[in-house]
């Protein structure tokens, strides 16, 4: 099965190189230079990871973040950022970000937390459904 990936990233050129190396992966790459962009493709679309740029005009990362879990609990995501402070970091994994990956991120640990990312997500949606049909059978009876 091949990972869905969103990659968020305002500079445009780093957006899309790294879209390409991933293509080369066999990852199915969704692509987008804001925020704003991003959340309403989250909204039609599954991903099994959302790889998104911290500092961006518009929204920052974190304040996308907390739209993107919000909407999407099991959403992983990954932050990327050139300008890196323990702080943001904290926050960034208190608000339930997956990873913070420096710029330049090394690109075959990227691709590992994408790999993660993907069984991360497929756990908590097996739960739910579990869950969901736990719930089926108790309210029928079974």
């Amino acid at each position: 099965m091949v990972d869905k990936v969103l990659l968020v990233d305002d500079e445009k050129d780093f957006l899309d190189a790294l879209a390409e190396r991933m293509r080369t992966r066999d990852i199915d790459v969704t692509k987008s230079t804001s925020a704003k962009d991003a959340l309403k493709k989250v909204e039609t679309e599954s991903y099994d990871a959302v790889v998104l740029d911290l500092l961006m005009p518009e929204m920052d990362g974190l304040e996308a973040l907390k739209i993107l879990l919000a909407k999407d609990p099991k959403l992983q995501v990954i932050l990327l950022t050139g300008h890196a402070t323990v702080q943001k970091g904290v926050e960034a994994m208190k608000l339930g970000a997956m990873e913070l990956l420096e710029k330049p991120a090394n690109f075959e640990t990227l691709m590992d937390r994408i790999k993660k990312a993907r069984a991360r997500r497929m756990v908590l949606v097996s739960q739910e459904s579990e869950e969901h049909i736990k719930k089926i059978l108790s309210d029928k009876g079974w």
